[in-house]
């Protein structure tokens, strides 16, 4: 019975320890396991931290345009306000009844066209007692110079004293201003008859109606009957800086006339050419600017009193000059500069002093007529960039 239960304990000893042997194994292989991951982990991280050798950037799509050799109109930019040559208040100058209205608002009437009709019945009676008055006076001188012509043989015969004479002559002189004076009042109230018809002064548009037939106007009124504009031609004033004034004076005293433009608000509509007539006689101080009037045939009626226009006068043009495009300038705090594409393939930037621009060109110096400019593509560009030109209407 002893035997027996030795042997179970002996079997129990060895199933042990190999258990506790399996354990350090598995143990041992785990920790294996665990340097070879640590060991992987450190090796990708240092492998990923060493810099890599960059090649070469690939070039910069860019778009390009040459400088070209050519001619640009200097023009002068202004605001402007399109001014009549004339502008008449029709006033009447006899008061009276307004008893016709000969025109419609918005006529184009020429001058002495008749426009309205005073009630002309008080100024012909005037008219006729001045007549009246006239020819009796007339009568009176006539028979002062019968009596002088015979006081003056009855002197001759010493029949009458010189004093008597003297009278007579008198007496004509008297008459005679008293004629003069019935010629002038009658003069004044044939002016008077004439003024019941009221004419145009000048040639040009009728604007609103201000009185209706009927009402009684009194004479040389401030409101008048109608207004009347010229049109034809018209006129626009504008202002010139004083900078740009001595360009202006030199170019007028050539032979040939400035070409002004007359522009609408937005500069998209040319309106009306025409040409400078002259400037203001001195400067504001407070804007530092000069006006000046340009004078525009307006056949087809244009432009329109006091419409507000962009004026563009041509102060000049220059020849055989450098020609950039617009989209090829760029701007810094200091200066303009363009980006020149050299025989390498490369990028150079060229700062450059705009003369005049006009439209989508600009003439320009510190470029050279056939060097090529980069147009678009900026964005990567600096000194020494590669770049590849597109293709006209590729996008990249």
């Amino acid at each position: 019975m002893s035997l027996q239960r030795v042997l179970p304990t002996s079997d129990s000893s060895t199933h042990g320890a190999r258990l506790r042997a399996w354990i350090r194994y598995h143990r041992i292989l785990a920790i294996i396991a665990l340097i070879v991951a640590l060991f992987g982990i450190w090796l990708i991280v240092h492998l990923a931290s060493k810099p890599k050798r960059a090649g070469p950037p690939p070039p910069v799509p860019v778009a390009s345009a040459a400088v070209a050799l050519g001619s640009i109109d200097v023009y002068y930019d202004a605001l402007g306000t399109v001014t009549p040559v004339y502008t008449v208040t029709v006033a009447s100058r006899v008061a009276g009844e307004l008893t016709q209205v000969r025109y419609q608002e918005g006529q184009i009437v020429k001058k002495n066209d008749l426009l309205a009709v005073i009630d002309p019945r008080p100024y012909q009676a005037a008219l006729l007692q001045s007549q009246g008055q006239l020819a009796r006076d007339e009568a009176a001188l006539k028979n002062a110079r019968i009596d002088l012509v015979r006081y003056t043989n009855s002197f001759k015969e010493h029949a009458i004293p010189q004093q008597q004479l003297a009278t007579q002559q008198a007496a004509v002189d008297q008459d005679e201003g008293t004629v003069r004076l019935d010629q002038g009042n009658l003069a004044a109230a044939q002016v008077n008859v004439d003024y019941t018809r009221i004419v145009s002064p000048i040639d040009g548009r009728v604007g609103l109606r201000n009185v209706d037939p009927g009402n009684i106007v009194p004479a040389n009124g401030t409101t008048g009957i109608a207004v009347i504009t010229q049109l034809q031609p018209i006129t626009v004033i504008f202002t010139i800086a004083e900078d740009s004034l001595s360009d202006v004076v030199e170019q007028m005293n050539g032979a040939r006339p400035l070409i002004v433009k007359a522009l609408d608000r937005s500069k998209q509509k040319q309106l009306a050419d025409g040409t400078l007539l002259t400037i203001d006689n001195q400067i504001n101080t407070t804007t530092g600017t000069v006006r000046a009037r340009a004078s525009f045939p307006n056949t087809k009626n244009e432009l329109f009193p006091n419409q507000f226009v962009n004026a563009r006068l041509l102060v000049k043009t220059l020849t055989n000059v450098n020609l950039v495009p617009q989209a090829a300038i760029q701007r810094n705090n200091d200066a303009a500069f363009v980006y020149v594409i050299q025989a390498d393939g490369t990028v150079k930037t060229q700062t450059i002093k705009i003369l005049a621009s006009e439209g989508e060109v600009s003439a320009a110096t510190g470029v050279n007529a056939g060097q090529q400019l980069v147009t678009d593509g900026f964005d990567k560009l600096q000194d020494g960039s590669h770049v590849v030109v597109r293709k006209p209407g590729s996008k990249s």
